[in-house]
């Protein structure tokens, strides 16, 4: 049977279906009250990691996850990104590793999510531009002086990971990821090997190729969603895969952690695990 809990770091406990809260609209007016209830209901749901970042709305969702959901419940996990930063020419947002930069984010983060430390903190991407040591370093600074748990990164590759392992003690990536998009299998099987957390964002492929016809025929077959099975799939595919599906509707985010639930036979992983080499 599949696990439906991961331990991330070794200690921090989370069901392995979270949320990804990037697509929740934060302006004001009815849009946002949808989002304030999608964000509660993924709770209720069940629901104890939830992804968010700086770059999204720099810092607004944050501030609407605080919205929703503050004072927060025992064993919820809000863990966001930093690293990128409105500081291109023209004030366009690019890729910024400076320490002064991440520490900024940090510090309104903790603000923003109404917290004295945040227990999961990613790097959103690294800084080509900076040296890896001096992007981590800060990081690893700001967890000895309690503003940081734990330590994660953003779009790596397997030869970035080894590298920033040498420098602080990585317990989670996020790449891009989903069934018919497996490009950074390198990349799971390292995290898998040192048991870390692996946040596949777009988890769910676009409908875009013919391999999706089979996906449909699997989802027909036992009453399920092209997004359901999607999910399934990741969940069974790797114990340190934690999917983050987003949406900004509540029967989207029903139908999603539903997925948990869902049962997938050995012959149909057999015919999806073919699917990502016709994709």
């Amino acid at each position: 049977m599949t696990s439906t809990m991961f331990h991330i770091g070794g200690d921090l406990g989370v069901q392995r279906l979270g949320f990804g809260a990037m697509r929740l609209p934060t302006e004001p007016g009815p849009d946002r009250q949808t989002s304030l209830a999608v964000a509660r209901r993924a709770v209720e749901l069940g629901v104890t990691l939830i992804d968010t970042a700086h770059l999204y709305g720099g810092g607004a969702n944050e501030e609407l996850l605080a919205e929703a959901l503050y004072p927060y419940a025992d064993g919820l996990l809000i863990t966001t990104k930093v690293g990128v930063a409105r500081s291109g020419p023209a004030g366009e947002w690019k890729l910024d590793g400076r320490p002064e930069v991440l520490r900024d984010q940090v510090d309104q983060a903790l603000r923003r999510l109404r917290v004295e430390r945040l227990e999961l903190l990613q790097l959103h991407r690294i800084d080509p531009e900076l040296p890896l040591a001096d992007q981590l370093g800060v990081l690893r600074e700001m967890q000895a002086e309690g503003k940081v748990g734990r330590i994660g990164l953003s779009e790596v590759t397997v030869s970035e990971l080894d590298q920033a392992r040498k420098i602080i003690d990585v317990v989670s990536v996020q790449n891009r990821y989903n069934l018919l998009d497996r490009e950074h299998e390198p990349v799971l099987t390292a995290c898998e090997a040192a048991g870390i957390a692996f946040l596949p964002w777009r988890p769910v492929a676009p409908a875009t190729t013919g391999a999706t016809a089979e996906i449909a025929a699997v989802a027909a077959e036992l009453g399920a969603t092209h997004a359901q099975v999607a999910l399934s799939w990741l969940l069974d595919h790797s114990p340190v895969i934690l999917p983050i599906p987003g949406t900004a509707r509540i029967d989207h985010l029903e139908e999603n952690f539903a997925a948990a639930h869902l049962h997938l036979p050995p012959t149909h992983l057999d015919r999806l695990n073919h699917l990502s080499e016709r994709a």
